[in-house]
């Protein structure tokens, strides 16, 4: 007589689980206090202190140098770490730093330079909550739903971020760009107690004697990355596309208030047009994948976040900012959309022990080109102007989107998953994947 195995219990839906339902709640409105800021530091930068290219150049660069200069280091320490409390810690960090603005602006002693380290230091808490925010996904989100989770995460980011931009624009008309400030510093606080909340499983405790030294766990997440052609070519991609996105988007702002003459209400309002198509990006994602296969519609939404940039700088005054509108709208559908089925994916194909140095090591390459890219579009912009400069640098975007015609992807319709491979051993203890899964 032969016995059935027991039935395996069906994955609680994601509006009844209550963890991810908290994550979700306090990322978006953490989302919505930072996407009033994406609009409130440079507009504070250019009405209150008349800033020019070099600076705005100099403040996109603070945002993002962090993950240049300790993003390897903080993702082998974040592997260690519980994911939760690496969060919070970064989300009180980071209320705190903000905070500091608006009190500055009221005893009359905020400098631009107060400014640019105020981004600086928020770039820092953003470093440590990002390597950890991806194994904090995988704990409350089953494997099945990974990418679900993403796209409800994601389409909810990109949603605030539409209402965010207006948000700040509109506080900047009616107050100070300053006092808005205030704002992002309370949607971390809320972010920190949603996640304090949480009921999560107990992890295993970390020998600490067992643990490499911090060099070899550096050089094993950058090794992990050099070794997976897949991985390799997503974290060049990365780097090139996001130094064109961040070199023509750090003039942007500029470029609206000075050569089309908008309003901080209006220059708010266009902006969130990028963020209305990051959000129908995330909307569409996984039925884009689904009827296409992941790598085939990562393929054609990199073809279509690429040219649409180049409408940008052909924007002018009156009807022609239309042109601004959509191609903001059409890069943000595409960067999102591929971003979701990405984040999915890489979540799935990347082993534990690795999460946090793998996401630190692709974003040192794919997010430290940031800041390079600002001060280059800095440069550019004093010497060329803003509308050349612009155009410059979203050509290298589109050129990099292109450049997914001669990937790993090509021939492929879906993203391989090989969750049930055998696991290598690491020298430092931990557990990996195979790497070579993409024949040469």
């Amino acid at each position: 007589m032969t016995t059935r195995p027991a039935p395996v219990a069906a994955a609680l839906p994601l509006r009844h689980n209550r963890d991810f339902s908290l994550l979700w709640f306090g990322e978006s409105v953490s989302v919505l206090g930072n996407a009033t800021t994406s609009v409130l530091l440079p507009l504070l930068a250019v009405v209150a202190f008349d800033a020019g290219p070099g600076w705005m150049g100099l403040l996109t660069a603070a945002a993002w140098v962090p993950w240049l200069v300790i993003g390897l280091p903080a993702g082998a320490w974040v592997d260690r770490l519980p994911a939760r409390r690496v969060m919070v810690a970064s989300d009180l960090a980071a209320a705190a730093v903000l905070a500091g603005v608006p009190v500055a602006w009221t005893l009359d002693r905020l400098t631009l330079t107060h400014v640019v380290l105020a981004a600086l230091g928020n770039g820092v808490c953003t470093v440590f909550f990002r390597a950890a925010y991806p194994a904090l996904v995988r704990h409350v989100a089953p494997p099945a739903q990974q990418e679900q989770a993403f796209a409800r995460l994601f389409g909810t980011e990109s949603a605030m971020q539409v209402a965010g931009p207006g948000v700040g624009g509109l506080l900047a008309q009616l107050g100070s760009a300053a006092l808005g400030l205030a704002v992002d510093a309370a949607s971390f606080l809320v972010s920190a107690v949603c996640l304090a909340r949480l009921r999560l499983a107990p992890t295993p405790h970390t020998d600490a004697t067992a643990v490499a030294p911090l060099r070899t766990r550096i050089r094993e997440g950058v090794d992990y990355i050099r070794g997976d052609r897949l991985l390799r070519f997503f974290t060049v991609l990365g780097g090139v596309s996001n130094f064109g996105l961040t070199g023509y988007g750090a003039l942007l702002v500029l470029f609206l208030v000075r050569e089309l003459h908008l309003a901080p209400a209006a220059v708010g309002a266009v902006m969130a047009t990028g963020s209305l198509g990051g959000f129908l990006g995330a909307a569409v994602a996984t039925r884009v994948s689904a009827r296409l296969g992941s790598a085939r519609a990562l393929v054609w939404l990199q073809v279509l976040a690429g040219p649409t940039a180049l409408l940008l700088p052909l924007a002018t005054r009156g009807a022609g900012l239309v042109l601004f509108v959509l191609g903001q709208l059409l890069v943000g559908t595409a960067v999102v959309a591929g971003n979701v089925i990405r984040g999915a994916w890489r979540n799935r194909y990347v082993p534990e022990s690795m999460v946090a140095r793998q996401v630190t090591t692709a974003q040192v390459v794919n997010l430290g080109t940031m800041p390079l890219a600002g001060l280059a579009a800095g440069w550019l912009g004093s010497g060329l102007g803003l509308r050349p400069t612009i155009a410059i640098m979203a050509a290298i975007h589109a050129v990099a989107c292109l450049a997914m015609f001669w990937s790993p992807l090509r021939g492929l319709r879906d993203l391989p998953d090989d969750a049930g491979q055998p696991t290598g051993r690491w020298n430092s203890g931990s557990s990996a994947t195979p790497r070579n899964r993409i024949p040469t």
